[in-house]
């Protein structure tokens, strides 16, 4: 694997939405600070690498520039590193770093595409499958895989079944979800179910677990605690929890809406990305 990535594998490790405080959290961890990858870039020869690594430089400019433009509203713009060798693509790793934000996104054929953030905020790293060649720069509010998957890989309607013998509050529950679902369009405000305050019976959790099922994405946050965002098998219905430190549940949610904004770089972190690596590429390659 290359230098930066550090995911789950496809099967070995299935998604589930709405897990238990015991389950344990696979994607994402942890990366190295801005702080940490321009100490690493310091102790590096600059000159050295910039004459090395040319197509790697060129690069980094041209994201530069489109960061510093980039709205969360926008298109993503893509930046493929198959024509760069090795050496280019560890600097582009010490560059860009590992930030808050890592994830999954299991495809049709199998395959699965790893999602890593940087640590500057709307600079992502995508690579489909175990190939190097199908590895990309995005920049963005979150790559347009994830988008297209939450489209294309879940169902358009929730079908409610007769709810099992001890069900409490869960078939008001699938309502108020396929309604607001459905009723859903881009541009409107996310509606937020909060189980935290709800009361459900196990019986409520595991036939709603049913029923909306598990969706193709998987999506992790561990900024200030760790947040968890699963696409589940209905479109436009998330499952976003957060985590203490000692990986327990303490806010449970179904969201119902594009993908959460937990998840989505914003306009202001455009700007400051795209400053600070500009600053990067005038100290250590210039």
């Amino acid at each position: 694997m290359k230098a930066g990535f550090s995911f789950a594998q496809g099967a070995e490790h299935p998604l589930g939405v709405l897990p238990t405080e015991a389950e344990s959290l696979e994607a994402g961890h942890n990366g190295p600070t801005i702080a940490a990858a321009l100490a690493k870039l310091a102790s590096l020869d600059g000159v050295e690498l910039a004459r090395n690594c040319p197509n790697a430089v060129a690069l980094l400019s041209n994201v530069a520039a489109a960061v510093a433009g980039q709205k969360s509203a926008a298109q993503t713009q893509l930046f493929r590193l198959a024509n760069l060798s090795d050496l280019e693509r560890k600097l582009i790793a010490d560059v860009l770093g590992r930030g808050e934000i890592a994830g999954v996104v299991a495809l049709p054929d199998g395959s699965v595409a790893q999602i890593q953030e940087s640590v500057l905020a709307g600079i992502w790293r995508v690579r489909i499958g175990a190939d190097p060649a199908h590895e990309y720069i995005e920049v963005g509010a979150i790559p347009q895989i994830v988008r297209r998957a939450a489209t294309d890989l879940t169902a358009t309607d929730l079908t409610i079944n007769a709810a099992p013998e001890g069900a409490m509050n869960v078939l008001p529950v699938l309502a108020e979800i396929r309604e607001r679902a459905l009723a859903w369009r881009p541009g409107m405000r996310a509606h937020i179910i909060n189980f935290t305050l709800l009361p459900m019976s196990p019986v409520d959790r595991a036939f709603l677990q049913q029923s909306v099922g598990n969706g193709p994405i998987l999506l992790t946050s561990r900024g200030y605690g760790t947040c968890r965002v699963q696409a589940t098998g209905i479109q436009n219905v998330w499952s976003v929890q957060f985590f203490n430190s000692m990986d327990s549940i303490i806010l449970n949610t179904l969201e119902v809406g594009g993908v959460p904004t937990v998840a989505l770089a914003a306009d202001e972190d455009f700007e400051d990305s795209g400053e600070r690596m500009q600053e990067i590429i005038e100290a250590y390659f210039k």
